[in-house]
């Protein structure tokens, strides 16, 4: 079943509830926008949180590579 939002003034819109839902998106989450012809896919990127991550990043490694590879998706 589609949904529809408005955009406001400034260029605002809301996720509807029970897209939100679904997706489990939450405040902090990344959306990111594509086009394809005429059409627009919206991807959802989780935040991260620290208690996620502590344990990736091993003793005497490279704290900024493992998190910017970590940002790409390449966990």
């Amino acid at each position: 079943m589609p949904s529809e939002t408005t955009v406001s003034k400034k260029h605002q819109t809301v996720i509807p509830r029970r897209i939100r839902k679904k997706l489990f998106i939450e405040p902090g989450d990344l959306l990111k926008w594509e086009l394809r012809g005429e059409s627009i896919v919206i991807r959802v990127r989780k935040k991260v949180r620290v208690e996620e991550i502590k344990g990736l990043i091993s003793v005497g490694g490279d704290a900024v590579s493992s998190k910017k590879s970590m940002q790409r998706g390449n966990a």
